[in-house]
């Protein structure tokens, strides 16, 4: 496995650990190679000037999508790009490396040495590999100027017989299709669902969180950044004839000016707005689901969704906003939420105050997605695309 990054609450590093996990367990030894490793990555090497936010990357990374100079950007990149190639050959060489699997660092262009660095390792060595992409360069406006815009097209991603593509929607792999005329299979979100979850402590959690009894909880397990769509949940809350506590659990990451202007929109609505890390084990998540009246994922975009999926996955009752992956790759699965259109009508308040009303109402709704996470959004389903990519370069 190869990234700039494998920590932290980010979806590709969630993703990526669900990938290791499952591989490891039908056979593959799995070794990690990026510029952090957090602790449940190893055995690995630990590279870091392969991580995005390494400063002379930061500084290439403003020249090459800005005013930088061309040759002097061409002259850096190969040069940081032969100094990685030089890392993944040892780390190559000491795991006995028989294939790789790039986890977003041909997709995102945040780390152009880097992509230089394995596309040549891979050719040079004739190693399989295959490119799981998780969000791609076109989809980001900061990436729509490049003054190299050939390291764009010959490496995000490459096109290679030994390169196989997956991605994470239909609407990236019909892109990617479109853009390089390369044949992407999909593997969405996924959760353990052959295993449901442990049985969470919600008392806990609320006493932890320091929610007072008898408040409603809706629970928002996103990361603070303008695209979860926090604003919603407080709309929402602010409609509700009860006394609500809007939980959101990614402290990661946080955007200090977004989560300002909610702070200013939750008190002009005289809603109780926190944010409170449960942690990221299962029994954490577990807990923090459990204490959930309603769970709230407004997201104005995702790549996919992975928390909703763990909202599938916990059997909580939950609000989505009906962003364009859900609208084509989740909503014709059969799922059953409460479905916002980027705003909160009478509706969807009329439709949450049932639920809360009645906690036993949900129930239907919560066993029928899991039923279909357990058939699409499964375990299973990582090792059926996996092997088959690599069946098909190996």
């Amino acid at each position: 496995m190869v990234s700039t990054r494998f920590a932290g609450l980010d979806g590709v590093s969630l993703e990526t650990q669900k990938v290791g996990h499952v591989l490891s367990g039908i056979g593959h030894d799995i070794a990690w190679f990026a510029g952090e490793l957090g602790p449940p990555f190893s055995p690995g090497i630990e590279e870091p000037s392969a991580h995005f936010s390494w400063p002379d990357n930061l500084v290439l990374e403003r020249d090459a999508f800005g005013r930088g100079d061309p040759r002097s950007v061409r002259s850096t990149i190969d040069a940081r790009a032969g100094d990685l190639s030089s890392a993944l050959d040892r780390f190559v060489d000491r795991f006995e490396v028989e294939a790789l699997i790039v986890q977003n660092a041909w997709a995102i262009p945040m780390q152009l040495p880097l992509a230089v660095a394995i596309d040549r390792v891979v050719r040079r060595r004739s190693l399989p590999a295959v490119g799981h992409h998780h969000d791609f360069w076109w989809e980001r406006a900061r990436f729509d100027h490049c003054i190299v815009p050939e390291i764009l097209t010959s490496v995000f991603p490459p096109i290679h017989p030994r390169v196989a593509h997956v991605v994470i929607n239909t609407d990236a792999a019909d892109d990617l299709r479109r853009r390089t005329g390369a044949v992407a299979t999909v593997l969405p979100n996924v959760m353990d669902f052959e295993h449901p979850p442990p049985l969470g402590d919600g008392e806990a959690f609320r006493r932890s969180a320091g929610i007072a009894p008898g408040t409603t909880v809706f629970l928002q397990p996103t990361r603070v950044i303008p695209r979860k769509g926090i604003e919603l949940t407080i709309d929402l809350a602010a409609r509700v004839s009860r006394p609500v506590s809007i939980v959101v659990t990614h402290p990661d990451d946080l955007d200090p000016d977004y989560w300002d202007d909610l702070r200013t929109r939750a008190l002009d609505s005289d809603v109780d707005l926190r944010l409170v890390d449960p942690g990221r084990t299962a029994p954490d998540l577990a807990n923090a689901y459990a204490a959930a009246d309603i769970v709230c994922f407004p997201s104005l975009y995702e790549g996919y969704g992975n928390a909703l999926v763990e909202t599938f996955y916990f059997r909580r009752p939950v609000v989505v906003n009906r962003y364009s992956v859900y609208e084509r790759d989740i909503a014709p699965l059969g799922v059953d939420c409460v479905e916002l259109d980027g705003e909160v009508r009478d509706d969807h308040v009329r439709a949450v105050e049932a639920i809360l009303a009645e906690p036993g109402s949900a129930e239907p709704a919560v066993e029928r997605n899991y039923a279909i996470g357990l058939d699409h959004l499964s375990h299973r389903v990582v090792g059926e695309v996996f092997t088959a990519a690599l069946s098909s370069i190996c």
